[in-house]
């Protein structure tokens, strides 16, 4: 069982957001990035800088919070190579996106699984396009469904209600990660699920994230789950879309129900909230 002791944790850091440069080498840079989808008149994002550094050995859990409409998708869409922005620079590995290298892989809230296809077929599917032989790629496939929770459904098709919707975003999860990438982005991969599936995906992802160890990249609107799950929550502020608070949440690295149920991660979760509605108030008077 796990002893927590609160005095190595005293409260949540909210430092206005600043590009703060240590001895790790950078895995996502984001530099001066701006989108206008109205000729100048509306940027969605301006002038956003945004920085994750690679813990090697550890990897980075990133939580990305704000309103709806503040572009927080948008900027999993320039990280995954999906989209440019208007101006500015997005890096990986001090690179641009396309120049990189960097294996991406992005789990969304809509299912995204090929109804055609079995849950094995499905996430067979990034191995079959790295021209894995068909041995290995079933081997490699097998060992993640059993990992994320899916042995026995193997043969099944990937589609609702055959599976229900934790199933099929188990499946978008290890389709994502078999081919182990170095970064994972996640847009609100849980938000369509009930609420006890939703904790059984919060407990099965922070397994699975520690035992590949990528960086994770999460947006998400619930304050619950990112406390829980991450280990650096950025704020975004809106009209236009900008990051304005970095917290570092300071829990114990292996996190479990005794965690979530303590004071002081419910005391993690008012300060954060408090700080939500404080952004809201600022992206109103914008």
């Amino acid at each position: 069982m796990l002893t927590l002791n609160y005095a190595h944790y005293p409260s949540i850091q909210f430092t206005m957001l600043k590009i703060k440069d240590t001895e790790h080498p950078n895995i996502i840079e984001l530099k001066n990035v701006t989108q206008d989808y109205g000729g100048g008149k509306t940027p969605v994002l301006q002038d956003v800088n945004f920085l994750v550094e690679d813990k090697p050995g550890q990897g980075q859990f990133v939580i990305i919070l704000g309103a709806s409409g503040c572009g927080k998708s948008t900027l999993l869409r320039y990280i995954a190579g999906l989209q440019q922005p208007t101006s500015g620079q997005v890096l990986l590995r001090d690179k641009p996106v396309a120049e990189s290298g960097i294996r991406a892989g992005m789990v969304f809230q809509q299912y995204s699984s090929l109804p055609w296809l079995t849950v094995l077929e499905n996430v067979e599917l990034g191995l079959d396009f790295q021209k894995v032989e068909a041995k290995e790629r079933r081997r490699r496939a097998t060992e993640m469904i059993e990992l994320v929770g899916l042995a026995g459904h193997e043969d099944k098709y990937a589609i609702y209600p055959t599976l229900s919707g934790g199933q099929l975003q188990r499946v978008a999860i290890a389709r994502s990660l078999i081919a182990n990438p170095e970064i994972l982005l996640m847009d609100e991969p849980f938000g369509a699920l009930d609420i006890n599936t939703r904790l059984q995906m919060q407990d099965m992802l922070e397994d699975v994230w520690l035992k590949f160890q990528p960086t994770i990249v999460f947006v998400t609107h619930d304050i619950e789950e990112a406390v829980y799950l991450g280990d650096d929550i950025y704020i975004m502020a809106a009209n236009p879309g900008r990051f304005v608070h970095h917290i570092t949440v300071d829990l114990p690295f292996n996190r479990n129900l005794e965690v979530k149920h303590s004071a002081h991660f419910n005391e993690l979760v008012r300060q954060v909230e408090d700080k939500m509605i404080e952004v809201a108030a600022m992206s109103r008077n914008n």
